[in-house]
């Protein structure tokens, strides 16, 4: 693994279980989820120690909770200042963008909070929801959008893993149809909204007003956008990217493409949803999952 660019990653909103921060109570790390919540109206630590499904699975307390327990695990890790890229999945960016050193932890802290309570907003005025299309690919997408009206992509997750988003009489339409559109199958997730397509329109504008109060840096490492797939060295292209972020898909599959070959990806966060994602992705990286303490001894060869 030495001489190999380490590549942080982490994970978005529809990674918790119950109970899912509990390992990490005692850890000195922890102190970053209690700095987190201390900075929001939000009981953070409560929710990751004793919160229940239904609570986690709350847009806005989702938010907070995944992105304060991602740091504690990137705290744990030591590795922070050693990476050469990072990247998230819809909610993870931001905390890719804490960990590259592009917004601080205040920053960060802030931005999430007005995105859950943007898009929680939004998806109350415009109800709707994702399903996960397992066995298609980008062509297939593209025809079932055209063939269902309202039916968008919201994430390119990888190869056979596409998920879309839209209304509920627009969803259970493609449910019915998936099959037949060449899928294998259709899977309701649960999100609280159809995040990344033009129902988050409102969210968009609602969030603006927090990026522009944002101060985003160069920072110490590269993070791959979303929306594009492509490494920012700009800081002044963050806030945009993440306008669009709202309402456009999160393309994972081109964010792992675009990182060099014989990578290391280190995914600090609850679960182990982008390690199974990249496999089927790239052959040439390796990738480490941390989301309990347990996990630590697995990078002993990276320090």
């Amino acid at each position: 693994m030495a001489g190999s660019d380490l590549v942080l990653a982490f994970p978005g909103q529809g990674s918790l279980t119950p109970g899912v921060g509990a390992p990490w109570l005692g850890q000195p790390s922890f102190d970053v989820v209690t700095e987190v919540a201390a900075a929001t109206a939000a009981p953070v630590a409560d929710l990751l120690v004793s919160g229940s499904q239904d609570e986690l699975a709350i847009t806005d307390n989702a938010q907070l909770a995944t992105f304060a327990l991602s740091l504690c695990i990137l705290d744990a890790t030591g590795l922070q200042d050693r990476a050469h890229f990072a990247l998230g999945h819809s909610l993870g960016e931001y905390t890719a963008l804490v960990a590259a050193g592009v917004l601080d932890r205040a920053d960060g802290t802030r931005l999430v909070e007005a995105r859950g309570a943007a898009m929680q907003a939004a998806a109350a005025a415009e109800p709707g929801g994702l399903v996960a299309a397992i066995g298609g690919d980008s062509s297939l997408a593209e025809k079932a959008c055209e063939v269902i009206d309202g039916l968008a992509v919201a994430n390119y997750n990888g190869p056979g893993q596409i998920v879309f988003g839209g209304d509920a009489a627009v969803l259970d339409e493609f449910a019915e149809r998936a099959k037949e559109l060449g899928f294998r199958r259709a899977i309701p997730l649960r999100v609280g909204g159809a995040f990344h397509t033009a129902l988050m329109a409102p969210a968009a504008s609602a969030l603006g007003h927090a990026l522009d109060a944002a101060t985003f840096s160069s920072g110490h490492a590269l993070v791959i956008a979303n929306v594009d797939g492509r490494p920012h060295a700009v800081a002044s292209d963050w806030p945009m990217l993440l306008r669009r972020q709202l309402t456009e898909p999160v393309r994972f599959e081109d964010s792992v493409r675009a990182l060099p070959g014989g990578s290391t990806i280190v995914e600090c966060g609850p679960g182990k949803v982008l390690q199974g994602l990249t496999k089927r992705i790239r052959e040439d990286v390796a990738i480490f999952s941390v989301g309990v303490p347990d996990d630590l001894a697995d990078l002993a060869a990276l320090r």
